[in-house]
């Protein structure tokens, strides 16, 4: 491996290799943009050094293993400042779009930039991403359709285009894709194909199939959940999630494939997460649809077929790694201390004349100005409901900030279920503040409350991690 930056070295084999169009573009985009999703220490961005790899070998299944773009895979579509708003609203005959973020259905989702050639993918997911680089948005949809010209869905959600990728504890579900990343990440995208590199400059995108998915623990870091009957329908042993990589000792230049020699090398450089599950595939690698990506050009290839089985026989798991390089070569450690609380559900008014609502692009509750000052609790308890990695037990240490606009404060309150007492408050804590405490119990319940002042409109959002 060069020392160089990734998009130096490679913005030189770029320009030798074809004339500066679009490769040139795609060697000089930085990453949070459309031609390079997320942050420069986001997983997707980084690649691992030393990895100590696992022995268990990806079972064979019903059919080969691909790398194809098509009706699983998804379109990214860049919003453009001239973009109208559309509102996409439930599919017909339900509650509305599910919101797993805010955990609940909404009657309507507005984008407000919405491209003119957005097509979700033809399966049955109907996988589409948009970004908005002006926003800093990546919107994410399930089973997207238009139906007459009305736009529905079954499931939105949105992660930072400048983001790690991936959920978190508070904000755990941040795409469509079973581990709740978008179906974009990892994407093998259109830019990429035939830009005269030897490897994919980034993870890839995988999924297995129930054989050789795990059921116990279903998920693992960075991974934040997972299908919901994988204990019962997963019979394998990676759990989603899981990072898989060829072995330094994989000799690359015996496949015959130049498309998958580039896979190959990027597998072993890179590797590839595990982020949701299909049906009979050993392992399918996601390419951005409209990319023209094929693997076998002239029809099907016995020989491409034997090498793609022999990479499903040499993949392995990712147990361990010396450290990490970003996406500048630069050292760094990736972190699972990450935040656990939400504001999301429904806000009940204890006392004052206003209301107050979940925002979920914001991550905080909004509470309009009101004549009177008010009090309201959080009306379900989902605030802190995080990924098996991150879930608070007893003895641990967290920290408890608020950032709140318009003379706000904000409560945390920890209930143990056995005696169901206050076992810790922090107390009202304004802007800026903070409290660490030690977590007083593993069974319990969170409740947190928003104090507003009047005549003021307040936005006010919190953070709950260990330190």
């Amino acid at each position: 491996m060069t020392s160089l930056s990734p998009l130096t070295s490679r913005a030189a084999v770029l320009c030798a290799a074809l004339a500066c169009g679009l490769a040139s573009l795609s060697a000089e985009a930085g990453t949070g943009s459309y031609l390079r999703l997320f942050g420069d220490t986001s997983l997707w961005n980084s690649r691992p050094v030393s990895p100590v790899l696992g022995t268990y070998e990806i079972p064979a299944s019903q059919y080969f293993p691909t790398i194809a773009e098509g009706g699983y895979s998804t379109g990214l579509f860049k919003a453009l400042a001239s973009n109208p708003a559309v509102t996409v609203v439930g599919l017909a005959g339900t509650a509305g779009v599910w919101d797993p973020d805010a955990e609940a259905y909404r009657t309507g989702v507005t984008i407000p930039r919405w491209p003119a050639d957005v097509k979700p993918a033809a399966g049955s997911d109907g996988h589409a991403d948009i970004v908005d680089e002006a926003a800093g948005v990546v919107h994410s949809f399930w089973q997207l359709r238009n139906d007459y010209g009305t736009w529905r869905a079954a499931q939105y959600a949105w992660t930072p285009l400048n983001g790690r990728g991936w959920g978190e504890g508070g904000h755990y579900y941040q795409g469509a894709r079973a581990t709740g990343v978008p179906a974009a990440a990892g994407l093998i995208r259109k830019h990429e194909v035939n830009d005269g590199d030897t490897q994919y400059r980034h993870a890839l995108a995988m999924s297995l199939t129930f054989n050789g998915l795990a059921g116990t623990p279903s998920y693992v870091f960075p991974a934040t959940t997972a299908d919901g009957n994988a204990a019962t329908a997963n019979t394998g042993q990676v759990p989603e999630g899981t990072l898989l990589m060829l072995p330094p000792t994989f000799d690359v230049s015996r496949l015959t494939s130049p498309a998958l020699r580039k896979v190959a090398q990027t597998l072993k450089t890179h590797g590839g997460f595990v982020v949701d599950r299909n049906v009979g595939t050993p392992f399918v690698i996601y390419v951005e649809n409209g990319s023209g990506f094929k693997l076998m050009p002239n029809g099907w290839s016995n020989t491409v077929a034997a090498e793609l089985d022999l990479i499903r026989k040499s993949l392995r798991t990712v147990l361990s790694t010396a450290g990490w390089l970003d996406a500048n070569g630069t050292a760094f450690s990736p972190t699972n201390k990450l935040n656990v609380m939400s504001m999301r559900g429904s806000w009940g008014r204890l006392s004052g004349n206003g209301s107050a609502a979940f925002d979920t692009l914001r991550q905080a509750v909004v509470l309009p100005a009101a004549s009177v000052a008010g009090e309201y609790r959080n009306v379900g308890n989902r605030n802190v409901v995080p990924p098996n990695w991150a879930k608070p037990v007893a003895g641990q240490t967290f920290k408890f900030s608020v950032n709140a606009s318009g003379g706000a404060r904000l409560k945390l309150d920890i209930v143990d279920k056995a005696t169901s007492k206050v076992a810790y408050s922090t107390g009202y804590v304004a802007h800026g503040g903070t409290q660490s405490f030690t977590w007083p119990s593993s069974n319990y319940v969170t409740v947190l409350y928003v104090a507003s002042a009047a005549g003021q409109e307040a936005v006010v959002s919190g953070r709950l991690a260990q330190p």
